[in-house]
């Protein structure tokens, strides 16, 4: 469905939220080329409009043509931040379809990791964007690049007190917890039935991530899970009078009911080491006291 990566294929280079600039872009660049991969950059990657990459317009026709493009391999998204849900429903995948590529970030960029493998079955990579590739470590990258790659690579991770152990295979899904949540009700919701779910989040008050898990409880999101695999919640807020709890006993409250297999301090999110992980393919998980890991089973399907 998605082709490997070889020396010489062609990533595309867009901005699609947050702007950045020629400086921001440059390390990511030069860590690419290393990799022996092409560069291209979408005609606006550097345009300023307000806190965006540039207009609506200009971003949406960088992100067609690097849909269109059948020179792309891969698209690589330069930033999170905020802007990609206002450009999904007026982009058209038909070429897309046609000539599936890889598409790669997190935290805004959840719109594309729920939407994409919904409505077209393609799997898409939550990992480092561009403008966080020189943080992450050796190991990170070496994860993204068999990915790419489309070579099978195990994660391993520490026990947390607050797991609730087991083994299970499933389709992941999932991403951040505050766009998710955004996303609920429309044509890019999740469907979680079955699934391994993923949550992560960054800079958010506690009593509204309580108020996130309730609504993703109360829309069937968390009841039917195969497991719940929770990444960082990084840089939590919290108000004058305290909420009471972290965000990781909020979630644990939210899904207490339940007996599926439960995971916390998972390796991924808004951290610098963000294990790469591919959506909406087939993994099997297990989480033990002796030893946390997820293998990815034909990363190179993807699954609705």
């Amino acid at each position: 469905m998605l082709k490997a990566l070889q020396p010489g294929s062609v990533i595309s280079l867009i901005a699609p939220a947050r702007k950045v600039s020629r400086e921001e872009m440059q390390p990511a660049i030069k860590i690419l080329a290393a990799q022996g991969y092409r560069i291209k950059e979408g005609k606006n990657l550097y345009a300023s409009f307000h806190q965006w990459a540039g207009t609506d317009e200009q971003r949406l026709e960088d992100f067609q043509a690097a849909l269109n493009d059948t020179e792309t391999s891969a698209i690589l998204f330069a930033r999170g931040g905020y802007g990609t849900v206002r450009l999904i429903d007026k982009l058209d995948f038909t070429e897309f379809l046609k000539n599936p590529k890889w598409m790669i970030g997190f935290s805004d960029l959840t719109v594309i990791h729920s939407h994409v493998p919904k409505h077209f079955q393609i799997p898409t990579l939550h990992a480092p964007m561009a403008i966080t590739f020189p943080k992450a470590d050796k190991n990170t990258m070496d994860k993204l690049w068999a990915a790419l790659r489309g070579e099978n690579y195990q994660i391993n991770f520490e026990w947390n007190n607050e797991n609730r152990a087991g083994i299970t295979s499933g389709i992941l899904c999932g991403g951040n917890l505050s766009v998710l949540y955004s996303l609920l009700g429309s044509v890019s919701d999740i469907n979680t039935e079955g699934k391994i779910l993923f949550l992560e989040d960054l800079d958010e008050y506690l009593y509204h991530v309580d108020r996130m898990m309730m609504a993703m409880k109360r829309a069937g999101k968390l009841s039917k899970l195969k497991a719940l695999v929770v990444g960082r919640m990084t840089e939590m807020k919290d108000n004058t009078i305290p909420f009471g709890f972290t965000a990781e006993e909020i979630i644990r409250n939210a899904v207490n009911e339940y007996d599926f297999p439960i995971c916390f301090g998972f390796p991924a999110g808004h951290i610098d080491n963000n294990t790469p992980l591919i959506m909406s393919a087939e993994v099997h998980l297990k989480i033990e006291s002796s030893g946390c890991e997820i293998n990815f089973i034909n990363p190179e399907n993807g699954r609705a």
